[in-house]
């Protein structure tokens, strides 16, 4: 009897009917494909993209060199080195870099920072074309922060119940 019903199954294609059945079923319906360059796909406040530092409001630094970013980071990708300000003898940072190579995108560095200094933006379209472009030195983190304070802001504005 199995053999007959398997014959059977076999003879009229039964399997490859109900395939194109389903098929048929998806043809007419509206597509949900995003065009990736002319269309975004909606992005949560809480993304993690490119690294950015902060700056206060007028225009000092945020990062007090704690190094707590360093010490949680379980990949081992940032690397900061403190020094004396010349101005008032506090502590800030003289090199602070992240391998983006090494990061995993975690989001521990951002949560342990207790002045809120490095952030991670929503930016994900970025690449590089030399080596040693993915080290990002406090320079270039810091105009990432300066260019997207706007946006930052914004996020941090929105995401301040779950904080």
């Amino acid at each position: 009897m199995r053999k007959l019903k398997h014959y059977f199954k076999s003879f009229f294609l039964i399997e490859l009917c109900k395939g194109l059945m389903v098929t048929g079923r998806y043809l007419f319906k509206p597509k949900f494909t995003i065009r990736y360059p002319e269309e975004k796909t909606p992005q949560s406040p809480r993304f993690r993209g490119l690294h950015a530092l902060r700056r206060y409001p007028n225009g000092e630094e945020r990062c007090i060199a704690c190094k707590l970013c360093e010490a949680t980071c379980p990949a081992l990708a940032i690397t900061i080195e403190a020094g004396p300000r010349e101005a008032d003898g506090s502590r800030r940072t003289t090199k602070y870099e992240i391998d983006l190579f090494k990061c995993i995108f975690c989001g521990f560095c951002e949560e342990s920072c207790p002045v809120d200094s490095i952030v991670e933006t929503r930016v994900f379209e970025y690449a590089f074309e030399k080596r040693g472009e993915n080290i990002m030195t406090k320079a270039k983190l810091l105009a990432i922060g300066d260019k997207y304070e706007a946006q930052i802001a914004a996020d941090r504005a929105e995401d301040a119940p779950y904080r």
